[in-house]
């Protein structure tokens, strides 16, 4: 599996699991993988659904913030990739 740097964590809000991701290359979709790396942190999930500014989004480009709830804690600077098959 190859994995393209897609942006990092701006935000975790672990009282409902969601994380505010800095989008600042490609983009983002509904449906595909994203792989969270850290210090503590390291998981990969699929993306069933995305916000931007409490609004369901399809996808995201570079320059948005969107937010995603995540399967495992995360922290803020982590590195998110997009997992690419």
């Amino acid at each position: 599996m190859a994995e393209v740097e897609l942006g990092r964590i701006s935000h975790y809000f672990s009282k409902i699991g969601v994380a505010a991701i800095e989008i600042t290359q490609d983009s983002l979709s509904v449906g595909e993988t994203i792989h969270v790396k850290g210090h503590t942190s390291d998981f990969v999930q699929r993306v069933d659904s995305m916000q931007i500014d409490g609004q369901g989004v399809q996808e995201a480009t570079v320059g948005q913030s969107v937010g995603i709830k995540v399967v495992d804690h995360a922290r803020q600077h982590d590195v998110v990739y997009k997992v690419v098959e």
